[in-house]
């Protein structure tokens, strides 16, 4: 996927990288950084005393008449405003600088950030009285609150691999944010302890484990997932990467729907059930059609028959199923919708299609306006690709598109038919078991299998964010097994129905965050590697940032594309005087990546 930005050099991004400051340790680089501002309080109160001692040097003992002239008493005078000079000296250009404020603020707060949170050496355990005074400068209304988030006290947010390179940067910067985190760990021994500031809430738990993930989710707003497998056995990937995403998945919306009904009502976060096809009766009142694109009588000539069928099998399953061998034909299945009372579609983002078959290509046609009278009514576009055997599909409402150019966008509030259309052309060959065997790779036929049809709920917010990977930097040997297993849990992520985020980092360094532009893309097209506090940065930045919402993308270091391939469109970004450089980078990428 290609993204639009605004023409950026990479020498101009590189010429400015002293603004490049990472979100947890940036300051205003337009104030004085804390040791002139200690140096100027120091000139202030030393002045005030000086002033006082002369007012009384000149009121006299008595406070009445002033002493004779002092010799003495005017060199220290002198001494003094000497000694004023020279302290007005020191501030020189370089103080009143912008960049040259921002980089000692900068290289201040890094001291304090090394001391107190140790992520200058992350493997390092936090020293007892370290850690004391970290959870003391944590709690909510302590020092630290300037870098608390509005609403980030009323959110839990549950990092998951809390102990992984990423992880425990990630639970030091929601600390200091102002968040309430709980980390789910495997095992809860000595040496995890101490990896994790106190305040944090350790639980333990395996995310292959559905059982053992209902107490980690109780009382969390939202996850952020960094955990993966340590081996690269197919048994570990699967349990981590896929299988354990699509658990806390399932976890957090029971959860959701808990509280619902608590409140009498339904999660917003639910989806909304469409049609379901688990008995002959589901089939009732989808209607099968036929027509062609062309209405004149030249077509008949090409007119080679077609067929269409929607039933119910001896073995479960609703299939629809036939062939068009007529040029311009097609064939499709249609239903005027029937929601539950009080529903509407504009309370959603788009729908979700569980389906299987031989992997052909379909339009989905919503037909939308008033329901009295359906004259009026306007017809809504959008093309999905399915795979040989089982998938799902995520269609969203935004991309439907009006038939007639002229008409205005689609609104969900108006809907009330939905139909699914097959037509030979657009087809292409499948990859996947029907075309190894060789079975039914006539383009001409199709057979789709439907599963259910659901409503997906819309948003502002993230609520789950997922680290997944690029693939560089793991061994060729490993790269497909890896891949496969972290695409397979992004897909169980996006089929949720939760809000998401997937971030796909390029290979992993430890070195500081803040340091360099960053480069946000969508393709698998980056070439360099990121450092872990720059992943943790966006993760945390990604929880509000409505821009990120059902977004995938990759990210890294900034670098020169090779000749030849300048006409990619990157998105290198870096921080702004606000720190909101997530925003605009997301805001030119694509959605459901």
């Amino acid at each position: 996927m290609k993204a639009s930005v605004a023409p950026t050099t990479s020498a101009s991004l590189r010429s400015n990288t002293h603004f490049n400051f990472n979100s947890c340790q940036r300051s205003n680089p337009f104030s004085l950084p804390t040791t002139t501002k200690r140096r100027t309080t120091l000139l202030t109160v030393r002045a005030s005393k000086t002033s006082k001692k002369d007012e009384k040097d000149i009121k006299g003992q008595d406070g009445n008449k002033p002493p004779a002239y002092n010799e003495s008493s005017t060199k220290k005078q002198q001494q003094q405003q000497q000694e004023q000079q020279q302290q007005q000296s020191l501030l020189s250009l370089e103080d009143v600088n912008p960049v040259g404020l921002g980089r000692k603020s900068r290289q201040i707060f890094d001291e304090v950030w090394r001391k107190f949170s140790g992520l200058g050496q992350i493997s390092r355990t936090t020293l007892d009285a370290d850690q004391e005074a970290l959870d003391a400068m944590l709690m909510k209304g302590g020092p630290m609150c300037e870098f608390a988030i509005p609403g980030a006290q009323n959110t839990t947010v549950l990092v998951v691999g809390a102990t992984s390179r990423i992880g425990r940067i990630v639970v030091r910067k929601l600390m200091l944010r102002g968040y309430t985190v709980k980390a789910l760990v495997r095992k809860n021994d000595e040496e995890v302890v101490n990896m994790l500031p106190r305040s944090v809430e350790i639980v333990v738990g395996d995310v292959g484990d559905p059982s053992t993930l209902k107490p980690a989710v109780e009382g969390c707003n939202k996850i952020i997932y960094c955990a993966t497998a340590r081996s690269t056995i197919t048994g570990d990937l699967v349990r981590v990467d896929q299988q354990g995403v699509s658990n806390l998945t399932k976890a957090l919306q029971d959860y959701n729907n808990k509280l619902a009904q608590l409140r009498a009502g339904k999660s917003s976060k639910s989806k909304l059930l469409i049609a379901k096809f688990k008995k002959e009766d589901s089939l009732n009142g989808w209607e099968v059609r036929q027509g062609t694109y062309f209405q004149d009588a030249l077509a008949s000539k090409f007119d080679g028959g077609m067929d269409a069928t929607f039933e119910f099998t001896e073995t479960g399953e609703a299939v629809f199923s036939g062939y068009v061998y007529t040029r311009g034909g097609y064939v499709e299945l249609s239903k005027k919708l029937s929601l539950p009372l009080g529903y509407t579609l504009d309370r959603y983002e788009g729908l979700v299609l569980s389906v299987g078959g031989n992997g052909r290509s379909y339009v989905v046609i919503l037909e939308a306006g008033p329901s009295a009278d359906t004259t009026q009514s306007k017809l809504y576009f959008a093309r999905i690709n399915t795979k040989a055997g089982f998938c799902r599909v995520r269609v969203p409402f935004s991309s439907f598109r009006p038939v007639k150019p002229d008409d205005p966008p689609l609104d969900p509030f108006l809907v009330h038919t939905l139909t699914i259309r097959f037509e030979p052309r657009r087809q292409r060959p499948v990859e996947g078991p029907a075309r190894s065997t060789g079975v039914n790779q006539d383009l001409r036929s199709f057979k789709l299998i439907l599963e259910y049809i659901k409503a997906l709920p819309t948003g502002q917010e993230t609520d789950f964010v997922l680290v997944s990977c690029t693939g560089l930097g793991v061994e060729p040997t490993r790269r497909e097994q890896v891949l496969k297993a972290k695409r397979a849990g992004e897909d169980a992520l996006r089929r949720s129905g939760l809000g998401y985020t997937i971030v796909r980092p390029g290979p992993l360094k430890e070195e500081p965050g803040g340091q360099r532009a960053l480069i946000f893309d969508q393709g698998n097209r980056i070439t360099q590697g990121i450092s872990c506090a720059d992943v943790a940065d966006i993760c945390v930045k990604a929880l509000h940032d409505s821009t990120a919402r059902n977004k995938s993308f990759d990210v890294c270091y900034e670098y020169v594309a090779e000749e030849g391939r300048e006409l990619y469109e990157l998105v290198a970004h870096l921080p702004d005087k606000a720190n909101n450089y997530l925003t605009p980078a997301l805001s030119a990428l694509e959605k459901n990546t």
